[in-house]
Order: structure tokens, then C-alpha cells, then sequence
């Protein structure tokens, strides 16, 4: 099938590389305008990108497909259909009906919950048991189109934002194959019931608040790795917590009621954390017994709010 393709990060780059496996003609791919990035912010293409000029396919980056020029350019495609994962800019109602088949969104949740931007994070922050992927006919209005695929998985209790991405990314890359085939497919409209909203990831949220029950905080921390890492400070120095464990405990919220090999004992709201995994402000990763080891901490010592 003739296509077209719109994505930028790397869950819509698993997509694109399943396309052009399955042997559809890929005609023009859309991906987000070059951004700075690194510490030298140098430009740096979108992982859709680099993986459409790996495969040869023509790579096209408007700022907007509100303009007419840019409609043109899709309209000279004359693609059957036009996938969009993750893309990042808004598709006019022209676009939308450019293709025979319209245009197909593969959305990471089980809509209507979690439309909008960061349903991956989101679904952790919340506790949700399970989600997955939708492959859902576009329309105007903010990711309320019908269904016309979907496929739940859980969400198992170390999961992480980066985990639970590359597994959507995969089943996503599945169903937008096999619902290609399948064209055209019967379209579910989404209820009305049950609807929630994805809102983009502030850096801000990623601030650990240890007064909130262990298990809160041990969801916050998988949400927000890898990005942009949950974080708090000891002893006044900023520090990223990566993995941490539920355990039995009590104490101040914050207090260190143990440090050993085994990890730190964090003090919460309700019950303690052990963390197995943290990372001092211009340090790297490291295992809790690494870091203890050039970090010297005893049970007494505090975590406080993010500096």
C-alpha cells in the first residue's frame, strides 16, 4: 500500500521500520524539524528521521501542515493512507482527508483513557493495572476518533516509563501492520464513559514528595525513568532516583533508616522505599552499594525536596 508517514521519536520509529518490512511503499515520511540536543545542542534529527534516510526513504519537515504549500506536497503523493505515531504537529481536517483510507494514529493506551501526549506516564503515575495500543482513525478532535484495533497488556510492578515504551512500541508496530491488511476494518467509536487526559510531562513533577505512601512514590519513579528521572536532594546535593523497591519501614518522611549493600531504606508517607539504583548530580548511575561506597550515609541521614 502507498503511504505516508508521520512520526519522531523512537515508538513511532518501530512502526516505520515494520512498514517498510511488510513491504509497503513508505512515498514520504513527516518528522518533526531538526532540534538542538546534547551538550553542544548541536541540530540533531528525530529517530524517525535518521531511520527514513537509512532506508532511503524522502524525509519532508514543515513547521506546520496548516500551510497550503504543505498540503500540496501531501496531496502530490496521492497516498492511500497515512500513519501517524507520535508525530507532534496538529492535522488539519484537509489532511485528513487527503488518503483514500484517511489517516491512522497508533495511540499508546486503551482509549478513551489517557488522550493526549503522555499516556505511557501517565498510566504509571496512576497505578493503572494495564494498558496498551489503539489504532484509531484521526479525526478533529484530540484523539477521539473510533477504534479500529486494539491490544491490552499489563502493567507488571517493575515497569518503567522506558520498559512499558518499548513494549507498546512493539505491539504498535503489529497492529498498524495488520490493520493495513485488514483495510477497511469496522471503526468502534470510543464511549463516552471513562475518558482521561495524558497531559505532557512537566519536569517539574518529577520532584519526589516523600510524605506521599511508598507505593506513590515508587510508581513516580518508574513514570519518570528515563525521563527526565525522579529526583530529590541528601544533604543538600541534587541526586536522580532510579530504581527503588517497596519494603517495611517507618520513620520521618525522608530518613535514612538504613544504607548497606542491599540498597538505602528511605523512609515515606506510609511504608519505606529501598533504593537499589540512584546518580549524584554530575555523576553517573550507579548501584546503591557503588554509590555508598564514595558517598558515606548511616541511617539518620535525609532525603529533602528537590533543590
Amino acid at each position: 500500500m502507498k503511504l505516508i508517514f508521520a512520526g519522531t521519536p523512537e515508538f513511532a520509529a518501530a512502526a516505520l521500520a515494520a512498514l517498510v518490512d511488510a513491504g509497503h511503499e513508505v512515498a514520504l515520511v513527516l518528522t518533526q524539524p531538526d532540534r538542538p540536543a546534547g551538550r553542544g545542542m548541536a541540530l540533531q534529527a528525530s529517530p524517525v528521521k535518521q531511520l527514513a534516510l537509512a532506508r532511503g526513504l524522502p524525509v519532508f519537515q514543515p513547521t506546520t501542515l496548516k500551510d497550503p504549500a504543505a498540503q500540496e506536497t501531501l496531496a502530490a503523493v496521492a497516498a492511500e493512507a497515512m500513519v501517524v505515531a507520535a508525530y507532534g504537529l496538529i492535522l488539519p481536517q484537509a489532511v485528513l482527508d487527503l488518503p483514500r483510507f484517511g489517516c491512522l494514529n497508533i495511540h499508546a493506551s486503551l482509549l478513551p483513557r489517557w488522550r493526549g501526549a503522555a499516556p505511557i506516564q501517565r498510566a504509571l503515575l496512576a497505578g493503572d493495572a494495564e494498558t496498551g495500543v489503539c489504532i484509531m482513525q484521526m479525526e478533529a478532535g484530540l484523539d477521539t476518533g473510533p477504534v479500529l484495533l486494539a491490544e491490552a497488556t499489563p502493567i507488571a510492578a517493575a515497569d518503567t516509563a522506558a520498559t512499558l515504551h518499548d513494549r507498546l512500541a512493539a505491539i504498535g508496530a503489529r497492529l498498524i501492520v495488520d490493520a493495513l491488511a485488514r483495510l477497511p476494518l469496522p471503526a468502534k467509536p470510543q464511549p463516552a464513559a471513562g475518558v482521561t487526559y495524558a497531559a505532557k510531562i512537566d519536569k517539574a513533577e518529577s520532584a519526589i514528595d516523600w510524605t506521599q505512601p511508598a507505593a506513590v512514590i515508587d510508581r513516580h519513579i518508574r513514570a519518570f525513568n528515563p525521563f527526565p528521572g525522579a529526583h530529590s536532594t541528601l544533604a543538600g546535593v541534587p541526586v536522580k532516583v532510579w530504581r527503588a523497591v517497596p519494603t517495611a519501614g517507618a520513620g520521618a518522611p525522608g530518613e535514612v533508616l538504613a544504607a548497606n549493600r542491599e540498597g538505602i531504606v528511605v523512609a515515606c508517607g506510609d511504608g519505606a522505599l529501598c533504593i537499589v539504583e540512584l546518580q549524584k548530580a554530575g555523576g553517573k548511575r550507579l548501584p546503591a552499594a557503588q554509590f555508598l561506597a564514595g558517598h558515606a550515609l548511616a541511617a539518620g541521614g535525609r532525603f529533602g525536596a528537590a533543590a
